[in-house]
């Protein structure tokens, strides 16, 4: 009943009253990000949700898009703006991921959301990450975040996706606040990027 019914719910009413709540934070954010990053606060990008379904993920833009002679991104470092190294150390760049929820794309609590590219490179219990709606946190956000190896990471998403329960989802998410105001476990090194899952 809890999974079916009341999460959907609980996400819906908390996505609002936290996006109002968070309004004038959002505001700011997005009017220094439109002049570091020229116009443009905001990034999508496709990522697979719930049964694989595809959708838009929302965050704040927190890099340029500055190339190379040969018309290629440069390197994290070389394009992660001030504003926007201080918007991910505090994860204030998945704000409008509030919108995804209300949505219904995501959940507050959930496997966070990949690349598109990964999905044929997941073995049958990997998988299984996608038999729920993706979500802003997970279990394995509060268990180490990006300091944790691509296998830890995915054993953690299965194990919440057997074990889902309001208790579970409450216990994450006062885990997240407290893991988000420490800033504990929140990045493996100084690009704070995990590097990317090449298969099993």
């Amino acid at each position: 009943m809890y999974k079916k019914l009341i999460k959907p719910l609980f996400d819906f009413c908390s996505a609002v009253i936290g996006f109002i709540i968070l309004s004038p934070i959002f505001i700011v954010i997005t009017i220094c990000l439109l002049f570091s990053n020229k116009g443009k606060p905001f990034f999508f990008q496709k990522r697979p949700g719930k049964k694989e379904r595809i959708f838009s993920i929302i965050k704040f833009k927190s890099m340029n898009d500055k190339k190379d002679t040969e018309g290629n991104l440069l390197p994290f470092e070389k394009r992660i703006t001030k504003t926007g190294a201080f918007i991910r150390k505090y994860s204030l760049d998945e704000i409008p991921q509030l919108i995804n929820v209300i949505k219904g794309d995501m959940s507050l609590v959930g496997p966070r959301p990949l690349l598109t590219e990964y999905l044929p490179l997941y073995n049958e219990d990997q998988k299984k990450r996608h038999n729920v709606k993706p979500g802003i946190t997970g279990w394995a956000q509060v268990n180490g975040r990006n300091a944790i190896s691509w296998k830890e990471k995915f054993s953690l998403d299965t194990w919440y996706v057997n074990n889902l329960s309001f208790s579970l989802d409450v216990k994450i998410l006062l885990l997240t606040i407290k893991r988000v105001l420490k800033k504990e476990g929140v990045n493996s090194s100084d690009n704070l990027n995990m590097p990317l899952f090449k298969g099993n």
